[in-house]
């Protein structure tokens, strides 16, 4: 028969902040969108089946050498600079020694005490406006770990399990860690401040294409530290870390919940476990994992098959030169320079159109237009095929393209649609779509005065409407000659064209 969970005491949340004080500690995993993996040649493409994409060197087969990848030391110094911290002119690597199945030669090569950037900040914009600055401790290289599969039992974790399956195609993945000071002086905003910062540095990871920071595929993956103190006191408490929460609005749920569930054992007399956690989506709880190590339990020492990382000056200030504007800061100056409202922005945002849309106009549509074809008949596509915006198969460069043909005339508006579905459906690029199957507007003017006398010779009676000055009749005649040119003709040209001939 099975137990039913054991009813876990939480204190109101009004008196958790009457009696303690938070204490926040923020670990964020984000895994690199380099080709290949950190130390060997492997692909990293997420979705491969099992064991695909593994070699002797992110197996940890004897007599394999780990060589590092130049692509992910550039986006971890991009990443370092973009949260305001100071880049190691000189570090090692490090052997992080455990056991566990997933990291196959029983240690994780990573950083331990010269981490590749530190002592930084990011100031966070709450939902009233208002800011907070959490302070990075380090951002450090490392390597990502293979994905169990624990099977036969009810959780889908270990305990209970019948057996285990690994996938080793993530182990060996570029990972960049990125942890914070403790935050303290949150008090009730303590859970909405975990998950405003997990939102920014998740922007400022996007807009620096160094990751896809999809959370629900593991590319981001955030563990929260809670510890609570008496209103006063100055020493900590013991802390928890809640694993590999895996939405923003978790983070926020995650924290709330051990900031009531500590409080009430500490209320009770009790005592915190030093332990990690796993959050439960179902009902916003979290429950025990594993005894939490320190430092001392990994035996860290200098990895000796790697030679020290050692960027440049030169090289340090060349890549500061390619750090974008803050995405929020950013979307104000949009804001204000496209006149949106508050409501309009905050949809565009919503909707994931916002950075599509200024995507477009960088690469020359209007900025009306661009929002227009992102924010209508693209979303209706996206809705169409189950997809999000940015996953449709056309850039922003593409739809700036079919902007340009509109304008130059050489498509009108329901033509271009017609393109557009082309380019999804992987035929190429507009131009080239227009041309291969004559899409281009019919603008011989011989061949639409043609059209119209044809159209007029087959409705008589309309005809002598328009004669009498029934110009809306028009309609009728327009549209067939619209038909006969397969909707290639300029609808405002044929109506003059129409209005002339029955004068």
């Amino acid at each position: 028969m099975r137990m039913s969970a054991p009813t876990v005491e939480l204190m109101d949340y009004v008196d958790v902040i009457a009696r303690y004080a938070p204490v926040l500690g923020m670990e964020v995993h984000v895994e690199l969108s380099t080709a290949t993996k950190m130390f060997c040649g492997c692909p990293t493409e997420f979705g491969a089946d099992p064991n695909t994409q593994v070699c002797p060197v992110c197996l940890g087969l004897p007599g394999s050498l780990p060589v590092v990848n130049a692509k992910a030391v550039e986006s971890a110094i991009r990443i370092g600079l973009a949260l305001n911290c100071s880049i190691t002119p000189w570090g090692r690597f490090a052997r992080k020694n455990y056991f566990y199945p997933d990291q196959p030669k029983n240690y994780q090569i990573s950083q331990y005490d010269e981490p590749i950037a530190t002592e930084g900040h990011l100031d966070v914009v709450l939902d009233d406006g208002s800011t907070f600055r959490v302070d990075i401790e380090r951002a450090h290289m490392e390597e990502d770990t293979g994905k169990s599969l624990h099977v036969g039992g009810a959780t889908g974790r270990i305990h209970g399990a019948s057996h285990s399956l690994l996938d080793y195609n993530r182990a060996g993945v570029p990972l960049i860690e990125i942890v914070t000071k403790p935050i303290t002086g949150a008090g009730e905003r303590a859970p909405e401040v975990a998950r405003a910062y997990v939102t920014a540095l998740r922007e400022v990871l996007r807009s620096l294409a160094v990751s896809d920071v999809k959370m629900e595929q593991g590319s981001l993956r955030c563990d929260a530290n809670v510890s609570l103190m008496p209103v006063g006191a100055s020493v900590f408490g013991t802390r928890t870390e809640t694993k590999n929460v895996n939405s923003l609005k978790s983070v926020e749920v995650a924290v709330r919940y051990e900031m009531r569930r500590q409080a009430a054992i500490l209320a009770s007399g009790g005592t915190i476990i030093q332990e990690t956690r796993h959050f439960n989506e179902a009902d916003g709880s979290t429950s025990p994992g594993r005894r939490k190590e320190t430092a001392e339990d990994y035996r860290y020492f200098p990895e000796p098959d790697l030679e020290p990382v050692a960027p440049s000056a030169d090289l340090v200030e060349r890549l500061r030169a390619t750090i974008p504007e803050y995405p929020w800061l950013r979307r104000g100056r949009i804001q204000s320079e496209w006149e949106l409202s508050d409501e309009v922005m905050r949809d565009l945002v919503n909707a994931g159109a916002l950075d599509l849309i200024i995507a477009t106009v960088d690469a020359g549509a209007p900025a009306n237009e661009a929002r227009s074809w992102w924010v209508a008949y693209l979303t209706e596509k996206a809705k169409e095929h189950e997809v999000a915006l940015e996953e449709l198969p056309i850039t922003p460069a593409q739809v700036a393209e079919v902007i340009a043909l509109v304008e130059a005339k050489t498509v009108n508006n329901k033509v271009a649609k017609q393109v557009v579905d082309h380019v999804l459906a992987g035929e190429g690029d507009p131009k080239a779509i227009v041309e291969s199957k004559g899409l281009g507007m019919v603008s011989d003017e011989g061949a639409l005065r043609t059209e119209v006398d044809k159209a007029l010779a087959a409705n008589p009676d309309i005809a002598e409407k328009i004669r009498a000055g029934k110009v809306q009749a028009a309609g009728k005649i327009v549209g067939d000659v619209m038909k006969a040119t397969r909707g290639q003709a300029d609808a405002a040209r044929v109506r003059e064209l129409v209005l002339a001939a029955c004068e």
